[in-house]
């Protein structure tokens, strides 16, 4: 009997190997046995030899080339089983290993288990959490070893968590997904780790080897070079993201730091967060119980998650009815009280602002944040004119980014469904759903002269812009305007004044509730520009802002530092 047979193996593809036997046909068929039939070229006592030479996992940097991902070596617990004992004092030596190192006597005795775990051997347990030389050798139970691992770390850790991920072993569902997979391969579970995983991974080499008994190599089955990933830089800035995550406190809410002109996020934060060296490392089911019952969601990416962006989105109404003559600098409404309605039709709603103000102009509408004046521009504009206007952003558009978000939407249906929808979205209420990263992606325009640039992650991503969304004349106009927000002692963000540098802003406040003329859930965004050196532009937004605090107390920080970077 003669055939030929390929395989796959982990280095490549073996061809065209060539066997011959004889098979004895009788009561009992037999084939004639050699070693030739393991590979062709095998006798006697020969042995396959596989070695693996692994490729180092890409670090991932931030734009100055500050390790966000990188390697690090951590203490390992392992445990020794010609020191542990026997008897009663095997299982006192158990319970003190179990209780220095939180891990389970059950965990324990399930690694000591195999046959092979016997004697003076190290048998490995969990690799521990915390520096290289953390744990003291002479202090620890009887029967424990620690050894160093090198594993991937996260040196921000809740900082960059939702940003960049973590990894992990294989899983079986992972394999079945990826075949190429092996079940000692590290993958990345979330964030840019998973998004970027193949790129990251680079590319094992090793070999497939003939060797005698002796250990002599007599053929190359197969062989490969491993190829090891460069770093993969990013456009992230590590003291900005640091300080972004750090303002927050806590709260949940997060940050978008853009250098307009050229899209690099420098800062993409949310909180509260996790640390992702414990992930990667392995938690207990209590301690991943504590984030997963969290009712602050710290695994939610808030940057790239929807919210009706409020009082900020003003700034894009106030453009389009600039462009289309709606709205003149030079006009001034008289608007009387705290709450209007455009009709008897609208029954008992009514758009409700916080400070009187009459007359009241584009200037003082922008300013005061007033919703009366821009309900009333909006529906002079009319759904037409503003839809063509939105149209001109980014609305229902996917981004070229390893992040995944729902584009931004206008409104549930392609039309409004009555004027107080057409007149809520005005002033950045509706049902408008836009995250953060679409948001700075949108204010863009205040810092080009009316083009809007796309967001850029990765160093090597290239510049894409829209041109023409809105005026210059608009946008000189409502950043002029939005200085006064800042400069003015009546000013919503005059707490952030600073003589020496010149801050535009917006602030923002979405509520949610389920009928008006009560207490809704109220989420507080700050939309913020770097006018004079157009350096940075920022999002900042805080959900629940009157247990929270506000996007202002949350912002304060990060642009201290941006104005004055060291």
């Amino acid at each position: 009997m003669s055939y030929h047979l390929s395989l796959e193996t982990t280095f490549g593809r073996l061809e065209d190997l060539a066997y011959d036997t004889t098979i004895q046909v009788d009561e009992d068929s037999k084939i004639d046995w050699s070693p030739s039939l393991i590979f062709p070229k095998m006798t006697g006592k020969d042995k396959v030899s596989v070695q693996e030479d692994p490729a180092t996992r890409g670090e991932i940097v931030d734009r100055n080339g500050k390790p966000l991902a990188t390697q690090r070596e951590f203490q390992q617990l392992g445990l020794n089983p010609s020191k542990l004992g026997k008897g009663e004092q095997r299982s006192k030596n158990l319970e003190e290993i179990s209780e220095e190192f939180s891990v389970s006597v059950e965990r324990l005795e399930e690694a000591l288990a195999p046959e092979w775990a016997t004697g003076d051997v190290f048998v490995p347990i969990k690799t521990l959490y915390g520096d290289a030389e953390k744990t003291p050798l002479d202090t620890i139970p009887e029967g424990a070893v620690l050894g160093k691992e090198s594993r991937r770390y996260y040196p921000l850790k809740e900082a960059t968590a939702h940003l960049i991920g973590y990894v992990s072993q294989v899983t079986q569902e992972d394999i079945e997904k990826n075949p190429t997979l092996s079940e000692t391969d590290i993958i990345g579970k979330s964030g840019l780790e998973a998004a970027l995983d193949k790129q990251l991974r680079g590319e094992s080499g090793g070999s497939i080897t003939i060797t005698d008994e002796k250990g002599n190599e007599k053929e190359v089955l197969i062989a490969r070079e491993k190829k090891n990933p460069e770093p993969i830089k990013l456009a992230i800035d590590a003291t900005v993201q640091q300080t972004a995550y750090d303002n927050l406190a806590g709260k949940p809410g997060s940050t978008v730091i853009m250098q307009p002109q050229t899209g690099e996020l420098l800062a993409t934060a949310s909180s509260p967060s996790y640390d992702p060296n414990q992930m990667m490392l392995g938690m207990s089911q209590k301690e991943y119980d504590a984030y997963a019952n969290d009712e602050n969601l710290p695994f939610l990416a808030r940057f790239t998650n929807r919210y009706a962006p409020g009082s900020t989105f003003k700034v894009i109404t106030a453009a389009i009815g600039l462009d289309d003559k709606v709205i003149s600098p030079e006009e001034a409404l008289d608007i009387s009280g705290l709450k209007w309605q455009k009709d008897e039709s609208w029954g008992s709603y009514e758009v409700t602002r916080v400070k009187e103000a009459s007359p009241i102009n584009l200037e003082k509408a922008l300013v005061y944040s007033d919703n009366i004046y821009f309900a009333q521009k909006t529906l002079d504009l009319g759904e037409d004119k503003f839809r063509a206007g939105l149209d001109k952003f980014i609305f229902g558009e996917e981004f070229d980014l390893p992040l995944h978000m729902e584009p931004a939407s206008i409104s549930n249906e392609d039309s409004f469904a009555s004027d107080i929808l057409l007149a809520d979205t005005g002033y950045g209420q509706g049902e408008l759903l836009i995250s953060p990263i679409q948001q700075a992606t949108m204010y863009s325009v205040f810092m080009n002269d009316g083009q809007l640039v796309y967001p850029r992650l990765l160093s090597t991503d290239e510049k894409k812009v829209k041109d023409d969304v809105v005026s210059k004349n608009a946008v000189d106009t409502i950043l002029d305007d939005l200085v006064h927000s800042v400069s003015d002692e009546d000013g919503y963000v005059h707490s952030l004044y600073n003589p020496n540098f010149v801050l535009a802003a917006k602030t923002g406040t979405a509520e949610i509730k389920e009928k008006q003329d009560t207490t809704g859930l109220e989420n507080s965004f700050l939309l913020y520009f770097d006018k004079e050196n157009k350096e940075f532009m920022g999002v900042t937004m805080v959900e629940n802002s009157r247990e929270n605090g506000t996007a202002i107390e949350r912002s304060g920080d990060v642009i201290q530092a941006l104005e004055n970077p060291e």
